[in-house]
This record gives structure tokens, C-alpha cells and sequence, in this order.
């Protein structure tokens, strides 16, 4: 039997980069797979099977209905996996409100929208589930991430209160925190520098393990935890960064 076998999980943010992975990760692994992304149409690279829903999660009542329809194709939910994030790049004294607004408004209460809606769902299941994106911002200061670092800190706030709140009715919540990854977001990022080349080079440097994390050893993360085997695992956050959060090795020669 495959780690997800029977399973049947929910997927924000899936139609590329990391969600994505996690997408074709929990497919390898034997769970139905229903992905919610922003695009009217699904990826071309959907996994074989894997169901698909539109949705913006900054309105609650186009979550309500994704989330509604998602579970209707699956037969229920077992595992909810909030992916779906907007980045922001710039210090405190750069950020504007409106880029405040904006990216609390997707990564904090868009992850609450989309739990909101899953949570009668997740309550009927027999190995309830959720896994949030966290971010290794939320536990290590990083340069020009102001805003993104607090809307990183305020997930794994939100992770350890839903999973004391899960508690009684046997939902596990739990968060992934992600180093610097090899994503389309990062390569938009890279591609906006005035040396990419030597901008990818330093992020790559500064993971003590000496490059960018890949959405596959993301995935892979996220698939423990949303699995029975990590039954006891609750409130926690799962790095997966490379050691840069708690590793400080001499520079390399």
C-alpha cells in the first residue's frame, strides 16, 4: 500500500511550483487529489485523475463553493494542504499598507477561509489532516521581506492555534517551512535582479547546504505529515531549508 492510499485531500495553490509537487507527490502517494488554484482552467500538467477547482481565496464565498465542490468530487476530505501565497519583496519602511492588506489578505486569512470551509468536512474524517506553507521567514530575519516574513510568522501562529483547537475532534494541523526554493516565484525574483546569475548564486550560498531547496523535497514533507504515520504529530513545524534556520557552519573555501 502507497503512504496516501485512500486518502482524499485538497490542495491550495497547486497549479505550480510547490503546490504542484505536492499535487504530484500525494497522486504517487494513492490519495484523490482535487486542486484549487486562481486560473479558469487546470494546469496542462495536472496528475492523471486529480480533480480541479477556481477559486480566489480572498472571497469567502468563491472558497465556500470550490471547497464544497472539491469534496463533493472526492466523496468528504481527509487532508487540506494550504499552499496557495503571494510573495512580497521590500523592508518595513518600503511596504506600503495597501501591500500589507494584500498579502495578509492571501496567505493569513486565505489559509483561515479555505480551513473555515473544510473544517465540517475534516471533522467526519478518520485521519483529518491539515498541512499549512509556512515559510523558514517566519523564524529567521531575512533581508527585504518585511512583509512576507509577517504573513509567514502569523501561518505558524495560526498552525499551532488550529491544532489546539483540533485537538478534540481528532483534526492534526500541522505547517511545512520551506528554505529558498527553486520555484517560479523565485525565478521571477532572480529574473528582476540586475545580476540573476550572481543573485542565485548568493541565495544558493546562503542555505548552509550550499543550494536551493526543490519543490519534490518539499512535497515529500508534506506528505509525512498529512499521512497516518505521523499520527502524533500535531502543532509542529517541518524545516525543510537546508539548515539555514539553525545551522551556522564556517563559510565554505
Amino acid at each position: 500500500m502507497s503512504e496516501l492510499d485512500g486518502l482524499r485531500a485538497l490542495i491550495t495553490g497547486g497549479a505550480s511550483g510547490i503546490g504542484a509537487a505536492i499535487a504530484r507527490a500525494f497522486h504517487d502517494a494513492g490519495a484523490a487529489v482535487v486542486v484549487l488554484d486562481v486560473p479558469a482552467q487546470p494546469p496542462a500538467d495536472l496528475p492523471s485523475g486529480a480533480g480541479y477547482v477556481s477559486a480566489d481565496i480572498t472571497d469567502d464565498a468563491a472558497v465556500q463553493a470550490a471547497v464544497a465542490a472539491a469534496a463533493g468530487r472526492l466523496g468528504g476530505l481527509d487532508v487540506l494542504v494550504n499552499n496557495a501565497g503571494i510573495g512580497a519583496a521590500g523592508g518595513v519602511v518600503d511596504s506600503t499598507d495597501e501591500d500589507w492588506l494584500r498579502v495578509l489578505n492571501v496567505n493569513v486569512i486565505g489559509t483561515a477561509r479555505v480551513s473555515r470551509a473544510a473544517w465540517p468536512y475534516l471533522r467526519e474524517s478518520p485521519h483529518a489532516a491539515v498541512v499549512n506553507t509556512s515559510s523558514v521567514a517566519a523564524i529567521t530575519g531575512l533581508p527585504q521581506r518585511a512583509v512576507y516574513s509577517a504573513s509567514k510568522g502569523a501561518v505558524s501562529a495560526l498552525t499551532r492555534a488550529m491544532a489546539t483547537d483540533g485537538l478534540a475532534e481528532s483534526i492534526r494541523v500541522n505547517a511545512v517551512n520551506p528554505g529558498t526554493a527553486d520555484t517560479p516565484w523565485v525565478a521571477r525574483l532572480l529574473d528582476a535582479a540586475d545580476d540573476p546569475v550572481a543573485e542565485r548564486a548568493a541565495l544558493a550560498a546562503r542555505q548552509p547546504h550550499g543550494r536551493l531547496v526543490t519543490a519534490d523535497e518539499v512535497a515529500q514533507a508534506v506528505v509525512y505529515l498529512a499521512s497516518p504515520r505521523a499520527g502524533s504529530t500535531t502543532g509542529t513545524e517541518f524545516v525543510v531549508d537546508g539548515g539555514l534556520s539553525h545551522l551556522r557552519p564556517r563559510p565554505r573555501p
